[in-house]
């Protein structure tokens, strides 16, 4: 018989970020993006499975409803400290589960390794402020930082539209109303919930996940109206970005989009995790901040990413921060190997990355020169 308990118990206990619960095999545990099976235990039966559902839905018949329609089911849990944010789908016809572990302490901007510009951008009275990437690059993490970070320092009522709910904000200096989004709960689906947002007197909406047309134009419209709305795209780059957004709409409406979105869009946050050196999930940040130059390539007939791309590199003095110096300032700083660092960027572009290294040595050196100056001559 499954004991999800003492699965949840050990997960905690090595501060996995996953666990896996499939029929045939013995329950896996992601850890720093290893998956490692559970070894004292069990392998899982198609009974075990039926157990596990019993004890993660437990009676809710709206989930129940939507599980056996749908074939799917995102939900919240609560187990000790932790919250669980529980995806149940289908697998020979048997269930299986996806269970994330959230911790109830809220994670600290500072923690992170997020730049300062993304949280200064959310000083803007109206706009867009995108955080993007692939899934288990910690987009979610940083939206919560994010929003951590005003409720301390700024006087605003922020509304969030997620699914599921995973970290429990308590108004601080600003007034939170956190929704969940789905059947029975507190909002049918995104789009319905940002554009109900303009009637609830909001400063900031944040929206969980931006996955279709209907929710990208209540996005832009709540943005256009004088809100600021924070959300996530799963794309892998601040270009893909850009054409992620554009593609939702039609062919016909695209110019005049690309137009609304070179004047809405603040700031594109792109990252991804990877193993550092010590063991430890290491964030890798690309961050444009579109100025008047991103703005003009935006509103271009035909969007070149390689054009961005560049012009991301050539507005760092603005906040922008091109991957390949994230890259080479974690490899110059020790926290990832140089292997790492070139399986994240196509091979045209190895020769910027060598460029860009050996300049933040020399910097460092120069720096490192000036402070033995400065014992020297006290």
């Amino acid at each position: 018989m499954i004991n999800i308990d003492e699965i949840l118990k050990l997960a905690k206990q090595k501060d996995a970020s996953d666990v896996h619960l499939i029929s045939g095999i013995k329950p896996m545990l992601r850890i720093a993006r290893d998956l490692i099976e559970i070894e004292e235990m069990d392998i899982l039966e198609e009974e075990d499975m039926y157990q596990a559902y019993d004890y993660f839905v437990r009676g809710n018949l709206d989930e129940d409803e939507v599980f056996k329609e749908t074939r799917k089911l995102d939900a919240s849990f609560e187990f000790e400290d932790i919250r669980l944010r529980v995806n149940i789908s289908y697998s020979d016809n048997v269930p299986i589960f996806t269970l994330r572990l959230v911790k109830k302490d809220l994670p600290k901007y500072e923690d992170l390794g997020v730049p300062d510009i993304v949280r200064r951008m959310t000083y803007q009275p109206q706009g867009l402020i995108l955080v993007t990437g692939k899934t288990n690059s910690g987009k979610t993490t940083t939206l919560n930082a994010l929003i951590n970070e005003i409720n301390e320092k700024q006087n605003k009522k922020i509304l969030t539209l997620e699914n599921p709910i995973e970290y429990k904000h308590k108004c601080k200096k600003s007034v939170i109303v956190q929704k969940e989004i789905g059947r029975g709960r507190d909002s049918l689906c995104f789009s319905d919930g940002v554009k109900n947002s303009l009637r609830e007197d909001c400063d900031i909406v944040v929206v969980g996940e931006i996955r279709d047309r209907e929710t990208m134009e209540a996005a832009i419209e709540t943005a256009e109206s004088g809100h600021l709305v924070i959300g996530t795209l799963h794309t892998k780059s601040c270009a893909e970005t850009i054409d992620r957004m554009i593609n939702f709409y039609d062919i016909s409406d695209q110019q005049s989009v690309k137009y609304l979105i070179a004047s809405l869009l603040k700031l594109v946050i792109s990252q991804r995790l990877l193993k550092g050196r010590n063991g430890k999930l290491v964030l890798v940040p690309e961050v444009m901040v579109v100025d008047n130059i991103i703005a003009g390539i935006i509103r271009k007939q035909k969007i070149s990413v390689s054009e961005i791309e560049d012009a991301i590199q050539s507005n760092l003095e603005k906040g922008s921060i091109g991957l390949i110096n994230s890259l080479a300032e974690l490899f110059v700083n020790d926290q990832i190997t140089l292997e790492q660092a070139k399986s994240q960027i196509e091979e045209k572009n190895l020769e910027i990355l060598n460029r860009t290294i050996m300049q933040l040595k020399i910097k460092k050196e120069n720096a490192n020169k000036n402070i033995m100056n400065g014992y020297m001559h006290n």
